[in-house]
């Protein structure tokens, strides 16, 4: 949606006086240059905190769009335009009221219950290139070379990807589910591995020789748990760089539908509630799959040992993630960054649709490492670009 794209008879204006009484967390408005948007929705979810657009509040935030210390991208720049309600005019007389706009829209507007598609303006279902009245999972993998560019262009409303019911509805969870599930597992686990390990035969190496095998106390159990935490965390990184941010060959369907499937869609409308964790359904089976792997190489004890200190991870990664997307944590505390650096992830560090900064979720520690990390200071940076 842009300014040109609005037909003149269907823009909405405002006076200064109008917008300025927008100022709190029920109606909160904000002018980009002489733009009008109602951004009420978007306060728990900005990374730098809902009081900080507060306080802005009915005042123009070009400034603040522009930067220092923070420009904006040009995919929150688009994503602000899901946000837009109408012009400002300097003309206070002729401006419309708010209670005049109101009670018109109430009058023609046939009653019904808002959706959360019915609040995504930036989406024309006429010409998009997919059709959002069908599921979604069968209709990427034609879009060929422009996929890449659309599954990164964000919108703020819910995707459907099965003809099915019953399919569809195993695809998206509530978050409170990942623990509800795995959290009991996790007690059980954490119990079963202590006793086993109680009990004096679980031994390193004791595959190879006895002669130089290393018993492994009970005691050690928190250790290996919080070592089977850090193996996830490089886990999450690994499969979130290498496996959720291929880039499928534009001649691939099959590889685009798979990675639509995967994080693509998440891309695509990171504000979806119903898909920010992994359903337990098609978690079970990678789930399954880790524990199975566990069992191969190391002794029962340890492997279940590792395995459901990894369990717990994930557990937590999970939870996080969601929080990142809904929560507003406080400035300048650990998750404070932590929300503000996957932000980035999402909307900004994008060349040809290949994202190449930011990968971690739980923490940046893997981002250093392998050298993924955002890089300091490219506001002043581009600035001096800018003025030379």
């Amino acid at each position: 949606v842009t300014a040109s794209m609005s037909s003149p008879a269907s823009v909405r204006y405002f006076s200064e006086s109008e917008v300025s009484e927008h100022r709190s967390r029920d109606s909160c408005w904000v002018l980009l240059s002489d733009r009008v948007y109602d951004v009420t929705g978007f306060l728990r979810r900005h990374p730098g905190g809902e009081a900080l657009i507060l306080s802005r509040a009915g005042t123009d935030v070009s400034r603040q769009m522009e930067g220092p210390p923070h420009r904006h991208s040009e995919n929150a720049r688009r994503w602000m335009e899901q946000y837009y309600v109408g012009e400002l005019s300097k003309d206070t007389e002729g401006a419309q009221t708010v209670r005049e706009r109101r009670k018109a829209t109430d009058s023609t507007k046939p009653e019904e219950e808002p959706s959360g598609a019915s609040r995504c303006k930036s989406v024309n279902t006429e010409t998009d290139l997919v059709d959002w009245r069908k599921p979604l999972l069968w209709q990427v993998g034609h879009l060929g070379e422009k996929y890449d560019d659309w599954v990164h262009q964000p919108v703020d409303r819910p995707i459907r990807l099965f003809y099915s019911d019953f399919v569809e509805a195993c695809s998206k969870t509530s978050w409170y589910m990942v623990p509800v599930v795995w959290m009991p597992i996790v007690i059980f686990l954490s119990w079963y591995c202590y006793t086993s390990l109680a009990l004096g035969n679980t031994k390193l190496f004791a595959s190879f020789t006895t002669d130089y095998s290393i018993p492994i106390h009970k005691y050690s159990f928190p250790f290996i748990f919080l070592f089977g935490m850090f193996l996830w965390s490089l886990v999450e990184y690994l499969i979130h760089r290498f496996l959720f941010h291929m880039k499928p060959p534009a001649s691939n369907y099959y590889l685009i539908t798979l990675h639509f499937l995967l994080h693509g869609q998440h891309h695509k409308s990171p504000y979806d509630g119903s898909r920010l964790v992994f359903p337990p359904i098609p978690a079970s089976f990678v789930v399954v799959a880790f524990y199975g792997v566990m069992q191969l190489i190391l002794p029962e004890a340890l492997g279940t040992s590792i395995f459901v200190g990894g369990l717990g991870g994930y557990v937590m990664y999970d939870m996080i993630h969601y929080y990142l997307h809904y929560g507003s944590p406080s400035k300048g505390s650990y998750m404070y960054g932590l929300k503000a650096y996957h932000v980035k992830h999402h909307f900004e560090h994008q060349r040809s649709g290949m994202l190449l900064f930011c990968f971690g979720i739980t923490t940046r520690f893997w981002d250093h490492p392998f050298h993924t990390l955002i890089p300091e200071e490219v506001f002043e940076k581009e600035s001096c670009e800018k003025k030379h």
